[in-house]
């Protein structure tokens, strides 16, 4: 028997469950999983771009910088792999040593073997628009 504040339990006695994922528009749902699947999937040709990121990080600038270049990337649909340093001390070593700088931190922007360069220099191409340049894509 429901109490004063209602049914016990998570909307169950609403038509459909009245579960979170159903209130949100299926076009909406879409573009969410092609950008996941643009971000984790490598490009086809013989190099592939990676920006090294990191998902563990109380750094706000850090994440901003991060958001900015893949909402960049992202906007201009250019591909790219998404490498997450926090998975694995090895990745971090390898964006460090490809920066060339032992205490690079993300994002890292790098393409096949060619280091593009940080969040600075990646802005810096974006305003002056020379993007394709600075990603080794031209």
């Amino acid at each position: 028997m429901p109490g004063p504040a209602g049914p016990i339990g998570p909307r169950s006695h609403m038509p459909g469950g009245g579960g979170a994922a159903r209130s949100l528009p299926p076009s909406f749902l879409r573009a969410s999983l092609r950008r996941a699947a643009r971000r984790e999937r490598p490009r086809s040709s013989m190099s592939t771009l990676k920006v090294y990121s990191t998902s563990v990080t109380g750094s706000r600038e850090i994440k901003s910088q991060q958001s900015e270049v893949t909402r960049i990337l992202d906007g201009k649909n250019i591909k790219y792999e998404l490498v997450d340093i926090s998975q694995d001390n090895a990745l971090r070593e390898e964006m460090r040593a490809k920066a060339g700088n032992p205490k690079a931190i993300p994002p890292q922007i790098v393409n096949g073997d060619h280091y593009c360069g940080d969040y600075e220099l990646f802005v810096e191409a974006v305003e002056q628009n020379t993007l394709q340049e600075f990603l080794k894509l031209a």
